[in-house]
């Protein structure tokens, strides 16, 4: 187990004020700092930073904690792998004694599992090369029908597997690499229950997926033909996770800083860049999810859909405007004329022609709006109608006042109606919308003001009084490390006068840490769960602008103390008025 000395050295190393500014774009608000929240979507800022404390808190989502919290939530990681993140960070070496896994955590080493990704890149990759029949077949499938030169296929470390049962996992095995492991990395599949194993890309062009770092962590298969399934993606796997990673990028991140073209496969990213343009990614055999519109809206302030035109390509499109606008990116969709994508478009044009369809992506407005024009036939009354209200729906969605005016003009001599009939339109709708928003937040704080749906701490919704007060005392706790000495000098307080399970834990591990001498609270996200921690977090937080001196945490404790008591006598009393209505039937029985 990592030394608490040890996490002690590396929090004090990492200024969570530089740690957070890599992801989060900080601005001064007070002693404090704020930004927009990379762990759900916002247009208005609610994520704060407390340099005082190196700690942070959304008040939008609920997130918080400390520089081990933000690393294991924005880096994906376990919490000794958020250790040693930050550790390396802040150019410490964690000694080998302290280095020992918990018991509970996965069994295998994510430097492994890259390195044994490598080797099975660089076997992929000197197969394509070798002289095997299959392999030249594979070869001349890049060069002659998808035209790529050599040097893009060593770019981007294409490669082979052979259409071979076990060639590939005999290779691995030699190399010193597990059935288990490989397995787990998703490079081979379990034959049967006595641990045999068999390759799991066969007679496939191999895509390594590689990561912004730099480090190899899965791989797509496609064949040459046109058998099914045409793709073939690694699993998640102990360094990989398909919904957070996106291929390529590790490329286009150079270049990507003003807008970047997102499209659905590898060949039409592969084709993109041999043509020059580098700032271009794909999903990974999927729709785009929202952790990956979070990824891009690290890297780039515009996004250009590409997706095939069929289809499935335009469904797609639609969720991925929606997801993208939702992490604040201006987006703008690309429609390919007489080719079904972009690689087959540059092959047939060329790479000219291209660069000026992109110039002329159209706006999300404009994409929306074909797409209702579509479907309907406005030279037809009730058609025109139908159409009109779904795109004044669209127009009220709109934030901007005077985009909507541009849209509304726009719509009006498209469809030869009246401009100020279509804004009465959408305001009514904006208003109508607005009223809803209102009821349903006002019903949303009612239920979360007396811990209705609170997954986290779900004893709250059986005590509220008391929960409120047992809040209260925490948050002056885990403020002061004076207040927690005189409540466990003293005796003030102890875990029988916390009613609800969360809490008691809390007052439990802060009385265990004064014991140990851990003023610092290093402990916290090995003993509670990241929601957990935001709830604590928050607990800290709403005692900020309040009085926290002596008097208050005696005020506060004996609030809390004069509200388990009335809670115990309030169930006694339920209890007898129970007794009561039993024993009278019993008696109306008789």
């Amino acid at each position: 187990m990592i030394s608490r000395e040890t996490i002690e050295e590396i929090l004090m190393r990492t200024d969570i004020q530089s740690l957070v500014g890599q992801y989060v774009t900080l601005k001064r608000a007070g002693s404090n700092l704020r930004g927009l929240c990379p762990f759900h979507s916002e247009k208005s800022p609610s994520f704060t930073v407390y340099p005082a404390d190196n700690s942070f808190y959304c008040f939008g989502c609920g997130v918080g904690g400390d520089q081990i919290s933000f690393a294991m939530r924005m880096e994906h990681l376990d919490y000794p792998d958020a250790i040693e993140f930050l550790a390396k960070r802040a150019g410490i070496t964690i000694v080998e004694t302290d280095n020992k896994r918990y018991s509970n955590e996965p069994k295998y080493d994510k430097a492994r599992f890259y390195q044994m990704n490598v080797d099975a890149a660089r076997f992929f990759n000197n197969y394509l090369f070798s002289s095997d029949p299959e392999a030249r077949a594979a070869l001349s499938y890049f060069t002659e029908k998808r035209q790529l030169t050599i040097a893009t296929i060593k770019h981007f470390g294409l490669g082979f597997a052979p259409n071979s049962f076990d060639t590939f996992t005999r290779h691995m095995l030699a190399k010193g690499y597990t059935r288990d492991e490989l397995v787990a990395a998703y490079l081979c599949r379990k034959h049967d229950e006595k641990g045999h194993v068999y390759d799991a890309f066969r007679n496939r062009v191999m895509f390594p997926v590689i990561d912004v770092a730099g480090n190899v962590i899965a791989f797509g298969g496609r064949v040459m033909d046109d058998s099914k399934p045409k793709y073939l993606n690694s699993s998640d796997t102990p360094v990989f996770k398909k919904s957070r990673n996106l291929f390529a990028l590790n490329f286009a991140k150079q270049t990507c800083q003003d807008e970047i073209v997102l499209c659905e496969g590898y060949m039409d990213v592969i084709a993109m860049h041999a043509a020059g343009i580098t700032n271009s990614v794909a999903t990974l055999g999927t729709a785009i999810t929202s952790e990956q519109a979070r990824v891009l809206s690290r890297y780039t302030k515009r996004v250009i859909i590409s997706y095939d035109a069929d289809e499935a390509g335009r469904k797609a499109a639609q969720r991925a405007l929606g997801l993208l606008e939702e992490v604040g990116l201006e987006v703008s969709v690309l429609s390919v004329p007489g080719a079904k994508d972009p690689d087959e478009y540059i092959k047939t044009f060329g790479v000219e022609k291209f660069k000026e369809v992109i110039s002329g992506a159209k706006s999300k407005f404009d994409y929306k709006l074909d797409g209702v024009l579509g479907r309907y036939d406005i030279s037809l009354p009730q058609d025109r109608i139908d159409a009109l209200g779904e795109v004044e729906k669209m127009i009220s969605q709109v934030y901007s006042a005077a985009e909507r005016d541009v849209y509304i003009r726009e719509v009006a001599a498209k469809f030869s109606v009246d401009f100020s009939s279509i804004r009465s339109d959408v305001d009514r709708i904006r208003e109508k919308n607005a009223q809803k928003y209102k009821r349903d937040e006002s019903k949303r704080v009612k239920e979360s003001t007396v811990g209705y749906f609170d997954t986290v701490n779900p004893d709250y919704i059986k005590a509220p009084a008391v929960a409120k007060n047992e809040e209260n005392v925490l948050g002056l706790l885990l403020l002061y490390p004076d207040h927690r000495k005189r409540v466990f000098t003293e005796g003030l307080l102890d875990a029988d006068c916390f009613v609800t399970g969360l809490n008691k834990r809390v007052f439990e591990f802060l009385a265990s840490a004064f014991a140990s001498g851990d003023d610092h609270l290093v402990s916290i996200n090995e003993v509670f769960t990241q929601d957990e921690v935001g709830r604590i977090m928050k607990m800290k937080t709403a005692r900020l602008e309040l009085s926290n001196d002596a008097d208050s945490l005696m005020v506060s404790i004996s609030s809390l103390k004069r509200s388990v008591e009335n809670h115990s006598s309030g169930q006694t009393k339920t209890m007898d008025e129970l007794a009561r209505i039993i024993q009278r039937k019993q008696q109306e029985n008789k």
